[in-house]
C-alpha cells in the first residue's frame, strides 16, 4: 500500500512527474539548503531522498533570508532529454510584499551539472512550466501589492522559448480563481481536448484544497468543476491528514492517475503541526472526457499503487558515523551551503567538525546542520566534544523551528571557565533559561546529548560516554516547534507565517568569531 504521508516531515509542495519507469517528487524547502530536495520511487509506494538540487551560492544565495522566505513552490520537468527546474527565491512576506524572484537552471542529469540561473519574471510566485510539443510557457499565481486589492490576482501564463531561454509575448490572465480565493500553484494537463488547469485555494492552512478548472484552449476561458474542489479536508477535523491541497498529478506507464498533495498531521484537531507541511498521493479516476476525481474527495492514508510493490525494509533507526566525505542527503544546513570552511569531515577521522557562527537570530553564517522531525515520538542522539573558550561559545543539539522559536541544550563556558551544560528555550523570540537543568561539565572530555520528542513534550538528556542517560528535569513544549505558533498577524497582514517544520541537529555558535568549534563523533536519529 501507498502509506501517507509517502514524504514525512518538513517535505511540502510537491511536484511529480514520471521519467520512463521512474517516479520524482521535488519539495520546497525555504531557508534551507542545499534548495529543492529530490525524492525517487519507481513504485509510488518506497521513496528515497536524493537530496537537494540547489548545493551552492551560485545556484540559491539565502544570505539574510527571513524565516518561511527562500524556495518556494519548485516545479521539475523533463523534456527532450534535458531536466528543467523552476524555482522562486522569497524575499519578503509582510504588508502584502513577497518579492517572489523567479530562476530557471537546466541539466543534462538529474545530479547535474546545472545551468546558471536564468532570471525569469517577479510577478508572482508557484511557477510550472507546461511542455507540449515544440512548445513551453511558464504559469505562476499573480500577485498584486495594492492595498484592496486581491493579493492573489489569478493565474498567469506566458510563452518560454527554449532556445533563447526567455520570455517571449505578451503575459495573459487565463484564470481569476474562484470565491475561494488564494489562488496558486498552476499545472496544466492536456487530456481528450481539454487543458486542465489544476490549481491550490484556500491557504495552506485548514481550508486548503485543490481546485479544477478546464478549458479546449490553453489561453482559456476556464470553466470551474462544477463539482466543487477535487481534495480538501476543510470541515472534516476527525481527518488524520489536514491541509489537503497544492497537488501535482502524474500518470502511470499504463494510463492510470494519482495526485501529489500537500498535507499535515496536526497533534490533537486542528492544533498545531509540529511536523510541518508533508507530501501524499492519492488514486485519481479520470473518465473520458470527465474530471479528474479523488474518492471522496477526501485524504486517505492508505491507497493501492499502481501494482504492487516489493516491501522495503521497515527502519526505525538512522545513523551517520560522519565517514563519508559529504553529508548524507538528509542532512540539511541554515541559510548557507554546507562548505569545508565551517562543515569539515575532513580534519578528524570519522567526526563531523563543525565551525562556530552566529547567534540563533544570525541571518548571514549560521552554523546549524539539521534534520527534519518525522513522526510524533522520536529522538536525536550525537557525542560531542567541545572545549568552550567563553560564553561566547556553545555547541550542542537543537530542536530548531525558526530564529523565534527553539529549544537548545548546549555546553558553553562559565565565567570561572568552568564548562556547564544549559538548556535555553525560545518561544516567539523570548529567550528564556532553565536554571534546573544546569550542570556542571568541566573536565568531561566527550559528552553524549540527546533530545526526544514525546508528542507535544520534548525532554533533553545528558551522558559521559560509558554513562547512562540522565534526564534533564524540564518538561519543554514541542508545538512551539510549529506552523501555527510561528504565525504573527498585524492588523490583519501578516508580518510572517511558518511554512516549515520541526528540525533536530547540531548547533555551534562561536559569537566573538575566536575560531571555536565543536567535533561530533556520531547522531543518531530514532523513530520510536
Amino acid at each position: 500500500m501507498i502509506r501517507n504521508p509517502v514524504l514525512p516531515g518538513f517535505n511540502p509542495d510537491p511536484s511529480i512527474l514520471r521519467v520512463g519507469a521512474d517516479y520524482y517528487i521535488a519539495t520546497s524547502t525555504f531557508e534551507w539548503y542545499p534548495g529543492v530536495r529530490v525524492h525517487h520511487s519507481t513504485d509510488l509506494v518506497n521513496w528515497t531522498t536524493l537530496g537537494g538540487v540547489l548545493t551552492e551560492k551560485r545556484l540559491l544565495d539565502l544570505t539574510n533570508a527571513d524565516d518561511s522566505c527562500g524556495v518556494w513552490a519548485p516545479d521539475l520537468s523533463y523534456v527532450d532529454g534535458t531536466w528543467y527546474l523552476l524555482y522562486t527565491d522569497v524575499a519578503s512576506f509582510a504588508s502584502g510584499y513577497w518579492d517572489p524572484q523567479n530562476y530557471l537552471i537546466t541539466a543534462p542529469d538529474l545530479a547535474g551539472p546545472w545551468s546558471d540561473p536564468v532570471v525569469l519574471h517577479a510577478r508572482g510566485f508557484d511557477s510550472s512550466l507546461y511542455h507540449e510539443g515544440e512548445s513551453t510557457w511558464m504559469l505562476s499565481m499573480t500577485a498584486d501589492w495594492r492595498p484592496g486589492r486581491n493579493r492573489f490576482a489569478g493565474i498567469q501564463i506566458q510563452r518560454f522559448d527554449r532556445e533563447t531561454r526567455s520570455l517571449v509575448g505578451p503575459e495573459r490572465m487565463i484564470f481569476d480563481g474562484t470565491a475561494v480565493g488564494v489562488t496558486e500553484g498552476p499545472h496544466i494537463y492536456r487530456r481528450d481536448g481539454w487543458y486542465y488547469l489544476v490549481t491550490a485555494e484556500g491557504g495552506t492552512s485548514w481550508e486548503h484544497q485543490i481546485t479544477v478548472a478546464r478549458s479546449r484552449s490553453l489561453l482559456g476561458p476556464y470553466e470551474v468543476d462544477p463539482s466543487g474542489p477535487m481534495l480538501t479536508s476543510y470541515g472534516r477535523p476527525e481527518l488524520a491528514l489536514q491541509k489537503a491541497g497544492h497537488g501535482c498529478l502524474v500518470s502511470t506507464p499504463d494510463g492510470r492517475w494519482y495526485l501529489a498533495h500537500l498535507v499535515a498531521r496536526p497533534y490533537s484537531p486542528l492544533g498545531p503541526c509540529v511536523l510541518g507541511r508533508e507530501t501524499a498521493i492519492q488514486a485519481v479516476e479520470w473518465p473520458e472526457g470527465g474530471w479528474p476525481r479523488v474518492d471522496g474527495g477526501v485524504p486517505a492514508e492508505t491507497v493501492l499503487p499502481p501494482s504492487p510493490a516489493e516491501g522495503a525494509p521497515e527502519t526505525s533507526t538512522d545513523h551517520d558515523d560522519f565517514d563519508a566525505p559529504a553529508l548524507g542527503p538528509e542532512w540539511s544546513t541554515l541559510r548557507r551551503p554546507a562548505t569545508p570552511d565551517w562543515v569539515d569531515l575532513g580534519a578528524r577521522e570519522s567526526h563531523l567538525r563543525v565551525h562556530g557562527g552566529q547567534s540563533p537570530v544570525g541571518r548571514q553564517r549560521p552554523s546549524l546542520v539539521a534534520r527534519r522531525v518525522t513522526a510524533r515520538t522520536c529522538s536525536f542522539e550525537t557525542e560531542l566534544e567541545f572545549a568552550p573558550a567563553t560564553y561566547r561559545q556553545l555547541a550542542g543539539v537543537a530542536a530548531y523551528y525558526n530564529t523565534r522559536n527553539w529549544h537548545y541544550a548546549y555546553v558553553t563556558a562559565d565565567d570561572d571557565g568552568r564548562a556547564v551544560l544549559e538548556v535555553l528555550t525560545a518561544d516567539s523570540g523570548r529567550i528564556t533559561q532553565h536554571p534546573e537543568c544546569r550542570v556542571d561539565v568541566d573536565g568531561v572530555g566527550r559528552l553524549r546529548l540527546r533530545v526526544t520528542f514525546d508528542g507535544p513534550d520534548l525532554r533533553f538528556a545528558y551522558a559521559l560516554p560509558a554513562g547512562e542517560w540522565q534526564e534533564l528535569p524540564a518538561k519543554l513544549d514541542a508545538t512551539i516547534l510549529s506552523d501555527e505558533h510561528a504565525a504573527v498577524i498585524v492588523d490583519g497582514e501578516p508580518e510572517a507565517w511558518g511554512f516549515t517544520g520541526a528540525f533536530v541537529g547540531l548547533w555551534v555558535q562561536d559569537l566573538g568569531a575566536d575560531g571555536g568549534y565543536a567535533d561530533f563523533d556520531s547522531a543518531t536519529y530514532r523513530v520510536t
